[in-house]
């Protein structure tokens, strides 16, 4: 749950000690408020808001849940390397899975609102999208839009409400195309390497609309592709403060390279240690 910025963009809300989180999710029959957490070691619970939810919307919600933990990616061959690593061995205490949206559209659309733009930027045009588009669940609070309600937007709302600048086209394009079927992320964030190699991967992510190395990379991290190392103005300067020295990116790549297809989560575990109390 603290492991990346986005567990702090609309509609995701943590707890202030980062042990359980809020957020509204579009379901089936409609939008749903929750708030998840450890209610001891190993157990999770989720409390939902408003009406008792049925049966089948009580499965949706733990299967989304599990999305979002990212419940299913083994890590077990990372913590193998990790073994008696100096720098790295803490994660394997736990670390490593990364906090991710229900559905690879989101993830996608606010890695896009990231790029170019401050941190405070990015907030602002996300917020504008749930509030703005996102269904209403009991309670007031709105869900991340679907590719059907962003598609449905007129440029002007990106232009005037979002002021999502260059970006607006490229967002209502990509959610005009998800929500065609043109284009399937989903099925991108599902596939095993084996069907599809990272290289592929990467090369369909960057003919996205808006989506360039840096973007792609990121999503890669966000669908459990975690070669590539996510290098920008973030990202650089953190790892020179921990080093001492600006370095390439050449380097710092090659620095990472014996963590082999955990490259990019080894060296984000390393640029973000401190995020993580003892």
């Amino acid at each position: 749950m603290c492991s990346h910025g986005f567990v702090e963009l609309a509609p995701s809300v943590p707890d202030d000690d980062y042990r359980g989180m809020t957020t509204t999710l579009a379901l089936r029959h409609g939008a749903r408020t929750i708030h998840f957490f450890e209610a001891s070691p190993g157990t999770l619970a989720i409390d939902v808001a408003g009406p008792r939810p049925s049966a089948k919307t009580s499965d949706e919600i733990e299967r989304a849940v599990h999305v979002m933990l990212a419940l299913d990616d083994n890590l077990s061959p990372f913590y193998a390397l990790l073994a008696g690593d100096p720098i790295l061995e803490w994660a394997t205490k736990g670390a490593g899975r990364l906090y991710r949206s229900l559905t690879a559209f989101e993830d996608v659309i606010k890695t896009i609102l990231t790029t170019n733009c401050a941190w405070s930027a990015t907030i602002r045009m996300n917020n504008a999208l749930v509030q703005h588009l996102g269904a209403e669940a009991p309670g007031g609070a709105h869900a991340f839009p679907t590719p059907q309600e962003m598609g449905g937007a007129p440029l002007s709302f990106y232009k005037d409400v979002a002021r999502a600048g260059y970006r607006g086209p490229y967002l209502r394009s990509l959610a005009k195309s998800v929500a065609s079927g043109e284009i399937d992320l989903e099925a991108l964030r599902a596939a095993d390497r084996t069907v599809l190699d990272d290289e592929a991967l990467e090369k369909q992510l960057r003919a996205l609309p808006g989506v360039g190395p840096y973007a792609a990379a990121h999503i890669m991290m966000l669908f459990g592709r975690r070669h590539r190392l996510v290098l920008d103005s973030a990202t650089r300067p953190r790892y020179a403060k921990l080093t001492g020295r600006k370095t390439k990116d050449s380097t710092i790549v090659r620095k990472f390279a014996r963590y082999r297809n955990d490259a990019g989560l080894a060296f984000w575990l390393y640029i973000t240690r401190h995020w993580i109390k003892e």
